[in-house]
């Protein structure tokens, strides 16, 4: 009986310092964005002696934020959806097309994922540059490489969970392949749709490295690669830096509180094998 209860406070305590932990850095953050730079050096921890938007002001002019927002919201949105559709179909024709190769598909996906982009970057900039597809296009291109293999493993154990029976009576009502697909399977996987859409909203909006190496046209850049304008070699103005990453952070915020009771169910329900 103790020994539950201890248990239980400790778990308690170990999610409180964990939570704590995890929070910090955005509690800095947030506080920093409303000082001048002169107390951002004095103490960065202690709330601001007055609190001023002009910091916001500042970093949302200095970013061109709604040409910079536009950017991200294209180049994110269009590497979701196209993840989402050419993911969705491979992992059904794996599972309900079997053939002698597709476990042998299947496993070179599921290998994919231990590829880091770092071990690749350079040739695949060098090659992708060669064949003239940088910018924008190049982009969204080389985030499909990098976004599918996950999502096929998930949409591939979402669709073992749906019952083969429905694409069969379909069949017989004289639907063709793709019919089948858009009408009885697609909408059965909204779950894990969204779980693959938040975690791809959330590596694509927030990635740096990879649009840094492949834009190189002014106009183009995403947020988190006008943030970079704030860091000098020389100085770094955090004053307007804090305050520019609370505006990049804001609508992938929004977003996963609006999509998050989907995640954990698409996950769970995606890791099940019928």
């Amino acid at each position: 009986m103790w020994a539950k209860r201890i248990e239980k406070i400790f778990m308690q305590l170990l999610g409180v310092i964990l939570s704590i932990a995890f929070l910090f850095p955005i509690y800095v953050l947030a506080i920093n964005s409303f000082k001048p730079l002169r107390d951002i050096y004095k103490n960065a921890i202690n709330f601001p002696e007055t609190w001023s938007v002009e910091n916001y002001i500042k970093a949302f002019d200095r970013l061109n934020f709604f040409n910079s927002f536009t950017n991200s919201l294209k180049i994110t949105g269009l590497t979701v959806v196209i993840i989402i559709f050419i993911s969705s179909l491979a992992a059904w024709a794996l599972v309900r097309y079997k053939t002698k190769a597709s476990n042998v598909i299947f496993m070179i996906f599921a290998s994919a994922m231990l590829i880091l982009f770092q071990c690749v970057m350079l040739p695949l900039i060098r090659n992708m540059g060669q064949l003239h597809l940088l910018n924008t296009p190049g982009l969204i291109f080389m985030y499909q490489g990098f976004g599918c293999s996950m999502a096929i493993i998930l949409f591939h154990g979402f669709i073992k969970n749906i019952p083969l029976e429905l694409e069969e009576a379909a069949t017989i009502d004289g639907c063709g392949m793709f019919r089948r697909f858009f009408c009885i399977v697609l909408p059965l996987l909204k779950p894990i749709i969204v779980t693959v859409a938040i975690l791809n909203v959330m590596s694509t909006w927030n990635d740096y490295l990879l649009p840094s190496l492949v834009i190189n046209k002014e106009g183009i850049q995403t947020l988190p690669l006008k943030t970079f304008l704030f860091f000098g070699q020389f100085a770094k103005k955090w004053d307007l830096a804090t305050a520019g990453l609370v505006l990049c952070m804001i609508p992938i915020i929004i977003f996963y509180l609006c999509c998050q009771k989907y995640i954990v169910k698409g996950v769970t329900e995606g890791a099940v094998k019928g």
